[in-house]
């Protein structure tokens, strides 16, 4: 592997240590505060409202100036947020604040640390690089589940905020001292900024001529509804489950759940090998469905003994996360090089906007049930993040049978 893949999933697990910190504090936090699932999950929905406000503008500057100095950036804005969050936050509205600056740091970091890959290697070496560094989100994740689970008990929620808000600036030193300057041929040509930095709309038409782009992007949106709703919802999940009779368990629910994240990246992994032998959009498919069976089984299992519960906890992280490369691969692939930035920048959008939705839809479902006095209200709130999934693979199925109808009748 090479050294700029091997320094930049290093840089990518730093910056996300603080990711888990407020799923792992959430329950606590809502008890403190009297807030409602729905407003707890507004907060967790927070982070990608600022993901989703300043990436449009984050990717596109990679097209034109080097993304390390779009990296450098990101990364002190990620330590702002975490630090605020964990310092100066007192109330719902002032933890949303905080949430939007942490996450508007990861926009200027996470794309732009794949653009950082993309212009120093060659074409044909991308594929996986990039699957590697998509998966590694979910090593990034596992770990700041695990560390915030850990340090919880004995420091409290606003020390873990504030003291994980080291690990993005260990990742902004990392690549200020070990990513080169891209060679001088290769630099971009700086200019005035314009509105088509912040919204390059005219770059994103281009984008979505191209219809396998439009595939990927749109089936990444209705990934990260689910993925990031899941990631921000499980541990509150796993101790409803502790209230129906299970037996204690060995460890820490924030542990598990870091666990359960680390089974995430060899899924993405081997799912990118998976697409390159049975083709990208075929698994793309047969995965969101057995994502949205394994999604609806787990939230049924709550009655049922751990070792059920966990075993298909892990099911469905195997599922959500066997397209997650795949999706990112297949739109970087697809993309021209001259409009790759803009491309990148729109698929993260709509992802992000997914995950800006999912937690709040999550937890509004959830208060919803709850008034209703439904049984389970959690099998609900699961189903409402991944019944589009169901769809994408009903049209892309109906999609396919026309098509190879029309192509029978030419025969």
């Amino acid at each position: 592997m090479k050294k700029i893949t091997v320094v930049m999933l290093t840089a990518q697990i730093l910056t996300l240590l603080g990711f888990a910190a407020y799923p792992v504090a959430l329950v606590g936090i809502q008890r403190e505060w009297a807030l409602s699932n729905f407003q707890s999950g507004l907060i967790a929905s927070a982070f990608f409202l600022g993901y989703v406000l300043v990436v449009p503008f984050a990717t596109t500057l990679t097209d034109r100036m080097d993304a390390k100095k779009v990296y450098l950036f990101g990364g002190a804005l990620t330590a702002i947020g975490l630090f605020c969050f964990g310092m100066l936050a007192e109330n719902y509205l002032e933890a949303c604040l905080c949430m939007v600056i942490n996450g508007a740091g990861f926009a200027a970091s996470y794309m732009p640390g794949l653009k950082i890959i993309s212009d120093r290697l060659d074409a044909l070496e991308l594929s996986r690089p990039i699957a590697f560094y998509t998966a590694f989100f979910g090593v990034g994740t596992g770990f700041s589940y695990l560390i915030a689970g850990l340090l919880l008990p004995e420091l409290g929620w606003r020390m873990v905020f504030s003291g994980i808000s080291v690990g993005p600036l260990l990742a902004l030193f990392l690549v200020l001292v070990l990513v080169d300057g891209l060679p001088r041929p290769q630099q971009k040509q700086a200019s005035p900024l314009g509105f088509s930095d912040v919204l390059p709309i005219s770059k994103w038409r281009l984008v979505l001529e191209n219809k396998s782009a439009i595939h990927y992007i749109l089936g990444y949106g209705i990934h990260c509804i689910e993925l990031f709703a899941s990631r921000n919802w499980i541990v509150a999940y796993l101790i409803f489950c502790s209230s129906h009779g299970q037996e204690e368990l060995f460890l820490a629910f924030p542990v598990l759940v870091g666990l359960i994240n680390f089974i995430g990246v060899p899924s993405s992994i081997i799912g990118n090998e998976m697409a390159h032998r049975q083709g990208r959009k075929k698994w793309i498919n047969f995965v969101m469905l057995l994502s949205f069976m394994s999604a609806l089984m787990f939230s049924l299992a709550y009655e049922q003994s751990w070792w059920v519960i966990l075993g298909l906890a892990f099911l469905h992280m195997i599922f959500i996360m066997a397209d997650s490369s795949t999706l990112t691969a297949g739109l970087v692939m697809s993309a021209q090089n001259e409009i790759k930035g803009a491309a990148m920048g729109l698929h993260s959008l709509v992802g992000f906007m997914g995950g800006l939705a999912g937690p709040a839809l999550f937890g509004y479902v959830l208060d919803m049930a709850h008034k209703m006095h439904l049984e389970n209200p959690w099998t609900y709130a699961y189903g409402s993040i991944v019944i589009a999934s169901l769809v994408f693979v009903f049209i892309n199925w109906k999609k396919n049978e026309i098509h190879q109808t029309i192509v029978a009748f030419d025969r």
